[in-house]
């Protein structure tokens, strides 16, 4: 089976509505994960330094929404319509028929189990409706409520990349990778 690229679909999950985003989505990208330091603590961009930055970024997401092979999703809370996170496809492999995703989520959302339950959907698409074979995801080994998302999903701790960059603090980090075969299920 070769991959069929399907684009950023919307998914509804018991809790969630995982869908494109939108300009209107980057004050709560802002308020909620991108401007909060400690959230982006272990990723390679932000904090943002305002609604604006947020804004950009939004618009290059939306840009790329003509192309079948982008996945972007906003994280929608069904309960209140708030935007909390987003998750993507960061890297794909047509001839390993692999990609790799990355996701972030705001503080208030951390702990509930949220970021598994949309992990998990993303990866169902991925395999079922876009044909790929394995998904991988990775983080900084100092970011131990990640890891413990990756599992929760399914996921198995695959190796560790040594000295993978350099933080804003200016330390290196190693980073902890994961992967999931559709044959897993």
């Amino acid at each position: 089976m070769s991959i069929q690229h399907k684009g950023t679909k919307s998914i509804e999950t018991v809790r969630l509505i995982l869908r494109r985003f939108e300009a209107q989505d980057a004050e709560d990208m802002f308020q909620n994960w991108a401007g909060d330091l400690e959230v982006c603590k272990y990723l390679s961009w932000g904090p943002h330094k305002d609604v604006d930055t947020s804004l950009k970024r939004i618009l290059n997401w939306m840009s790329n929404y003509n192309y079948e092979a982008s996945y972007v999703w906003a994280i929608e809370l069904k309960s209140n319509g708030m935007v909390i996170g987003s998750i993507s496809v960061e890297i794909s492999d047509e001839t390993t028929q692999s990609c790799e995703v990355g996701y972030c989520i705001g503080k208030p959302y951390w702990s509930r189990g949220i970021m598994t339950e949309a992990l998990r959907a993303i990866m169902h698409y991925l395999f079922y409706e876009v044909g790929y074979q394995s998904i991988r995801a990775k983080h900084d080994t100092r970011n131990l409520a990640s890891g413990r998302v990756m599992q929760k999903a399914g996921m198995q701790f695959t190796k560790i990349e040594k000295n993978v960059g350099v933080g804003r603090d200016g330390s290196h980090y190693d980073c902890a990778v994961y992967t999931k075969y559709i044959t897993d299920d």
